[in-house]
């Protein structure tokens, strides 16, 4: 196997139970913390037999907690997460990056990473204000399609992949401004990458308007995105390209020239 070859469910090295068992940790999130069985293997398309199975051994593993009919992530589930982030060793020179952002605009920062069609939090800097329904954190997955970190990222990626992205994503009105139409999307991707910074204005969550530009490390290896939160009420649209985006580019310069 080449090693940038990847596995495929068919293949007989893939390991499905391991695939299986990664899929029913991951099925526990901000929404659904906490579920039934019946509950997991709806969310997870198994039947009740084999997530059961899965949910009995991560309980025996120590990464799940059983109370009595529901079932939910035991602290030890932390360990995979900061095992991520102990292996990356940019984590430290990115936050401090971050908290000099929110120093400097009073918003919120954070860095995110392309995982499927998901942006992943993988670091962040918080203002004390609150900008969305549901709380931000390390770890927190959005919607890449509707995040402007997550435009940047699907911007970055090979024109194969973006356009597997474009025929694969449902693309669904979180807010009277969310874009639905993958033309249009299409178009506002190359928008992003030609400019190299994306704007999303109120389209996942009614009042958040967030800048993002990708961050790239030493050798010019993508890394990442890096943003500011914002809400729309206290922040203009013009704010964000005029003051935002030259510190955004300038910790982004730096973060170049630390990061190997």
């Amino acid at each position: 196997m080449d090693a940038d070859e990847t596995l495929t469910p068919e293949d007989r090295d893939f390991v499905t139970a391991l695939a299986s068992g990664l899929e029913v940790i991951l099925a526990f999130d901000q929404r659904t913390p906490r579920m039934t069985l019946s509950e997991v293997a709806t969310k997870t398309g198994m039947n009740r037999a084999r997530a059961r199975r899965f949910l009995l051994t991560l309980h025996a593993l120590g990464y799940v907690r059983k109370q009595q009919r529901t079932f939910e992530l035991a602290p030890k589930a932390l360990q995979l997460g900061y095992a991520f982030l102990s292996s990356n060793g940019y984590r430290t020179v990115i936050q401090q990056h971050l908290e000099a952002i929110t120093e400097a605009t009073g918003e919120s920062s954070s860095m995110g990473v392309l995982d499927g069609d998901d942006v992943t939090y993988v670091a962040r800097s918080a203002a004390p204000h609150r900008l969305m329904s549901i709380s931000l954190a390390i770890g927190t997955r959005l919607p890449a399609a509707y995040t402007s970190m997550g435009r940047v990222l699907l911007a970055q990626l090979p024109a194969a992949e973006r356009d597997a992205f474009l025929a694969r994503v449902n693309l669904q009105r979180h807010t009277e401004h969310s874009l639905t139409d993958k033309a249009a999307l299409r178009d506002c991707l190359a928008r992003v990458r030609e400019q190299g910074y994306c704007v999303v204005d109120q389209e996942l969550d009614s009042g958040l308007r967030s800048l993002a530009i990708p961050a790239f490390g030493a050798h010019g290896e993508l890394i990442g995105a890096l943003n500011v939160s914002t809400n729309a009420a206290r922040v203009e649209l013009a704010t964000l390209t005029e003051t935002f985006l030259p510190l955004l580019r300038e910790k982004a310069a730096q973060i170049a020239t630390q990061v190997n």
